[in-house]
């Protein structure tokens, strides 16, 4: 597990703290039971958001808005769901929630690089080199993880990958990155008792308290933010959502033996505890060769298998209509197919899959022309997904940031929510 921080902070630095601290047991609470003892304040904290992120740009022609017949359509068919709207044939499990899910397919930008699409979809900005700008999970823990006092783990996760940077937020607020399965690093007991560590504890914020009032900027405090952060990690209860491999072994399997399915189910189990944004990585996706045998038999399973099981479960658990669930990339990929059977870059005409958090499901929202190339209806950005993401999630729209040069930033860069998905 790591902590993304500023440049200018080394690692080695931030980690040979972090270290020195890391002897002390978690607290011997089990994780059902801390739960059911914080019941009201579970359900207080489920308003969440989940990013599945496809990294590589995902052929969603192939996906989620197949062209039967056409010279573009590929060799997949079309099934219906449970709800109003035809999807590929290789997400049956998928297929079986769609009355909970929608797709947008008249998504088009303007950024076809992976970098670059990767910073326009994550953040609602184009790269600029004057700002770096925030991840929408930065925006939605500066937003929320105030509000919710009981949380003592980080409020921005991201699973199997990076997901940006805070940017001008601050690294308190940037992605703490961990993999599938819960595995974290300086956390686990050497033997030190816990009046050592407390003794080391004081003595560091001595330390600590000196840096901040040299008068050296934001980033001291900054560094203690966090610094406090990694020792709560060491003695929350709550550490314990991260050990998906406690779960119920029936639930495991429902989710699927790979990273991805225990990524997803640790989503779930981090919502449970009030964590608002995660983001849970599935890459794999830029497919400019054997792009029908690699999707059928290795991408769209393994796909199929997690958002079905993490939408049925937030759904048994009556947690759905507080969860917002996106799925996509930096891009969608040619219709047009190439010489190796594979699709290239493609930002014009694109889809996405969003669902819960009470939006109106089993829909599709905008429309391309019959080959996949034009779009027929509105067109969507970045923004306007988030926009729809922060109606969902309650964060009010006229949020204005402030950058560090002291430019005004809103909130998913002005976007407008998408008004078929509203309720």
């Amino acid at each position: 597990m790591s902590i993304i921080q500023p440049e200018n902070m080394d690692r080695r630095h931030f980690m040979r703290h972090v270290a020195a601290s890391s002897a002390m047991t978690i607290p011997a609470f089990h994780f059902l039971n801390h739960l059911n003892a914080n019941a009201a304040e579970v359900r207080k904290n489920q308003k969440a958001c989940v990013l599945v992120w496809l990294g590589g740009g995902p052929p969603t022609i192939d996906m989620w808005d197949l062209k039967p017949g056409s010279k573009n359509g590929g060799e997949f068919k079309p099934i219906s769901t449970a709800g109003d709207l035809q999807i590929s044939e290789h997400m049956p499990k998928i297929a079986k929630q769609m009355d909970s899910l929608s797709v947008v397919r008249s998504m088009s930008t303007r950024e076809a690089d992976h970098t670059r699409g990767r910073y326009y979809m994550h953040t609602a900005y184009v790269p600029n080199p004057t700002v770096i700008h925030p991840s929408f999970g930065s925006v939605v823990s500066h937003t929320l993880a105030p509000q919710r006092k009981s949380l003592e783990i980080p409020s921005f996760v991201s699973i199997g990958g990076g997901a940006g940077s805070a940017g001008f937020l601050g690294m308190t607020h940037a992605p703490f990155v961990v993999d599938s399965n819960g595995q974290i690093r300086n956390v686990d007991s050497d033997g030190t008792d816990k009046r050592r560590l407390e003794q080391r504890l004081a003595m560091w914020d001595v330390v600590e308290s000196g840096f901040i009032n040299s008068d050296r900027g934001d980033l001291p405090q900054a560094h203690k933010d966090v610094y406090r952060k990694a020792v709560n990690l060491m003695t929350s209860s709550q550490m314990e959502a991260f050990k998906v491999a406690k779960e119920d072994p029936k639930i495991q399997e429902a989710y699927g033996n790979n990273n991805f399915g225990r990524g997803m189910l640790m989503a779930r189990r981090l919502i449970e505890v009030g964590v608002p944004f995660i983001e849970v990585n599935l890459g794999g996706w830029d497919l400019h060769n054997d792009v029908f045998n690699t999707l059928s038999n290795q991408r769209l399973p393994t796909l199929d298998q997690g958002i079905a099981a993490l939408t049925q479960d937030l759904k048994s658990r009556g947690m759905l209509d507080d969860v917002v669930i996106v799925c996509m990339g930096e891009f969608g990929r040619t219709p047009r197919i190439n010489q190796n059977v594979g699709r290239d870059h493609w930002a014009s005409s694109w889809s996405l899959m969003i669902g819960g958090g009470g939006l109106n499901g089993g829909i599709a929202v905008g429309q391309t022309d019959k080959d996949g190339v034009g779009i027929e209806s509105q067109s969507y950005l970045p923004g306007d997904v988030w926009a729809t993401v922060s109606k969902a999630m309650g964060i009010p729209l006229n949020i204005v940031h402030t950058s560090k040069r002291g430019r005004p930033m809103k909130i998913a860069n002005g976007g407008t929510p998408i008004e078929e998905l509203i309720s």
